[in-house]
C-alpha cells in the first residue's frame, strides 16, 4: 500500500521525522525495511535517515501482511457497518466471541473477518482488532486492515481520543439525570473471567445520561474513558445497578433478553487517511429494543 504526503516543513529534516509526525512508528519502519516495502522522495527510493529541505513528496510503500494461519477462516457473515480502503466496522451481534479462547476457538467474529478478507481477495490477510467487546454484548466493533492504521488507532485509544457510546439498561431507578462512576477496576479473587471493585486496581471512569426512566429499570446512554474489562457492568453493579440479564454481576432475570442488557451504538475517531472524523453508529438489536419497549 502507498501512502504520500507533502513535506511542508521549511527547515531540514529527515524522512524518518516527516513520517513520525504522521503516525509511523519505529516498529512499522522497521517492517518497511526488513519485508520489502520501500520509502519514496518524489518517487526515488531513500534511507529513513535521508534529509529533506521543502516541498518533496516522501511516499512509504508498506509491504503486503500475510495472514496468520493460526488464526482460522469462518465463512459465516458478517454486517459491515462502514469499510474502506483502512478500516472496517462490524457490528457484532450478542453470542459471538470477538477473538478465538479457549472456550470459543472458532467462528469469532475476527474468524469472520479473515473469512471475508479471503472471500473480497484483499492482499493484506491479517486481521487487526483495535476495540473488542465481551461474547455477550452486542455492536460495534472496528479493524484496522493494515498495520499503519492500527498503529494511529493505538495510538488514539492510549490518549482517550476515541468516542465509544453505549446503550445498557440498568436495573432499579438511577436518582440523577447525569453521572460519573470512578472506581478502580481488577480481577475478582479466585476468578479468571469476573472482575471486582479493588483499591490496587487499574483506574476506570465512565460517564452516563438517563435516556428513560421505566418502572423497574433504567436506560441510559453510557461512555467509557477508559476501557476496562466489563467496566461497565461492574461500575453499574458497584452502584447498586447491575445491568438486566448480566447473571455474572447478579443482574435481575428477564424472558425477555438472555444476556446483558449492553449495546455498543456509537464509534468516534479521527481517521487521518481522509483527514475527517468517522462516526458510525448501530442499530439497537431486537433483543433490547424488546426489552425497552415492553416496559
Amino acid at each position: 500500500m502507498r501512502f504520500t504526503w507533502i513535506n511542508q516543513m521549511t527547515t531540514p529534516v529527515k524522512v524518518k521525522t516527516i513520517l513520525a509526525q504522521h503516525g509511523v512508528t519505529r516498529s512499522l519502519l522497521k517492517k518497511v525495511k526488513f519485508h520489502g516495502g520501500a520509502i519514496l522522495v518524489n518517487e526515488q527510493p531513500v534511507l529513513a535517515i535521508h534529509m529533506l529541505t521543502g516541498g518533496e513528496t516522501v511516499t512509504m510503500v508498506t509491504p503486503r501482511e500475510v495472514g496468520n494461519d493460526h488464526l482460522g477462516v469462518s465463512t459465516l457473515p458478517i454486517t459491515v457497518l462502514y469499510e474502506d480502503r483502512d478500516y472496517l466496522i462490524v457490528n457484532k451481534p450478542a453470542g459471538v466471541a470477538s477473538v478465538p479462547a479457549h472456550l470459543y476457538p472458532d467462528n469469532t467474529l475476527a474468524n469472520r473477518v479473515k473469512g471475508y478478507y479471503q472471500a473480497h481477495g484483499y492482499d493484506n490477510e491479517v486481521v487487526h482488532i483495535t476495540t473488542r467487546l465481551d461474547r455477550d454484548t452486542s455492536g460495534i466493533v472496528l479493524f484496522a486492515k493494515h498495520h499503519f492504521a492500527h498503529s494511529v488507532i493505538d495510538h488514539q485509544l492510549k490518549a482517550h481520543a476515541m468516542r465509544k457510546m453505549y446503550l445498557a439498561v440498568v436495573s432499579g431507578t438511577l436518582p440523577v439525570d447525569h453521572g460519573w462512576l470512578y472506581q478502580p477496576i481488577g480481577r475478582a479473587p479466585g476468578s479468571f473471567i469476573k472482575r471486582t471493585i479493588t483499591p490496587d486496581g487499574k483506574p476506570s471512569l465512565t460517564e452516563y445520561w438517563v435516556v428513560k426512566r421505566l418502572p423497574t429499570m433504567t436506560v441510559v446512554r453510557v461512555r467509557l474513558h477508559t476501557g476496562r474489562t466489563h467496566q461497565i457492568r461492574i461500575h453499574f453493579a458497584a452502584a447498586g445497578h447491575p445491568l438486566v440479564g448480566d447473571d455474572l454481576y447478579e443482574g435481575p432475570w428477564s424472558p425477555i433478553i438472555q444476556r446483558q442488557a449492553l449495546h455498543c451504538m456509537q464509534l468516534e475517531f479521527e481517521d487521518p487517511f481522509i483527514q475527517q472524523t468517522l462516526t458510525t453508529f448501530a442499530p439497537l438489536p431486537a433483543d433490547l429494543a424488546q426489552l425497552i419497549q415492553s416496559n
